[in-house]
């Protein structure tokens, strides 16, 4: 069994809910308390042991991959003003060279197709997708317990959250085996069911591990749901070939494609955080 050294990334949305912020700004850059969304999606990956990593990228994305650039005017002047816990801010917001590389989706295909445009990165290992919309509070990284699960069990795991019935046409839903209320075994995987229709209320959310044999299904370039080439759809071919499980992972995930999911995230960040916690509390009453 390879290890997990690989993340993909697909951040080549144009941010509409978020409109007119992200006119001119990558929405991965909103930040929630003084981070960007896209480091806090790297350094959950890192945490789970990720070297490498694949932004596809759309037309204004740059600012994405200049993030975790040098910045050596802004660092040899923190140094110069002796402003090193300042500097140590910087940290997360660099990366090895040769570590982020980005491929173009030139066209928005689906979720599926962008994977499909990082086949020369993922080559021939398993990789974690993250979808830096979906951020995680949790003491252990959401990439680290599906890498754990991996480990045990081989083959493709996603994380899963059970959702209102009547949502599941917004979700990829499972359809369950032996399931001990932790990690369930998925014998299906059906891409926005109507709720009369979906087999289960368990529904993919924006963390997965899987096998890069999910990449030959994918250049099928099979349209499913809403037109796109899905890769729910890619994933569920693999079902009966390999293991494929569901884990519900230990944490809290907000919804920052949102803009009540992103404003919760402010507060809960800031809440976790010693330095502004207090501060924080004390205001709050105001607007209840």
């Amino acid at each position: 069994m390879k290890s997990l050294r690989k993340a993909v990334l697909p951040v080549a949305g144009l941010g509409t809910r978020f409109l007119p912020a992200t006119k001119a700004m990558a929405k991965e850059m909103l930040t929630v308390v003084d981070k960007p969304l896209i480091q806090y999606a790297v350094e959950e990956a890192r945490a789970a042991g990720i070297e490498q990593f694949c932004f596809v990228t759309g037309r204004g994305k740059t600012a994405l991959v200049e993030h975790f650039d040098l910045a050596y005017e802004l660092e040899a002047t923190l140094k110069e003003r002796g402003k090193f816990d300042t500097l140590k801010q910087l940290e997360g917001a660099s990366a090895i060279p040769g570590s982020i590389v980005s491929v173009r989706q030139q066209v928005p295909l689906g979720l599926g197709h962008a994977i499909w445009c990082a086949r020369a990165f993922i080559g021939d290992d398993p990789f974690a997708i993250m979808l830096p919309d979906d951020l995680i509070l949790a003491d252990t990284s959401w990439v680290k317990q599906l890498a754990d699960v991996y480990g045990q069990t081989g083959g493709n795991v996603v994380a899963v959250e059970e959702v209102p019935r009547e949502h599941t046409n917004r979700y990829g839903i499972l359809k369950v085996g032996a399931d001990d209320g932790r990690t369930a075994e998925v014998l299906g995987l059906v891409e926005k069911p109507k709720p009369e229709e979906a087999p289960s209320n368990l529904s993919i959310v924006g963390r997965y591990v899987l096998m890069p044999e999910v990449i030959g299904e994918l250049s099928r370039f099979e349209k499913g749901a809403g037109g796109e080439i899905q890769l729910t759809d890619g994933m569920a071919r693999l079902i009966g070939r390999q293991p494929f499980h569901g884990l519900r992972c230990h944490g809290r995930r907000f919804d920052c494609g949102d803009k009540a999911g992103y404003l919760e995230a402010q507060i809960a960040f800031a809440l976790s955080r010693p330095d502004m916690a207090d501060k924080v509390r004390a205001f709050l009453p105001r607007y209840s």
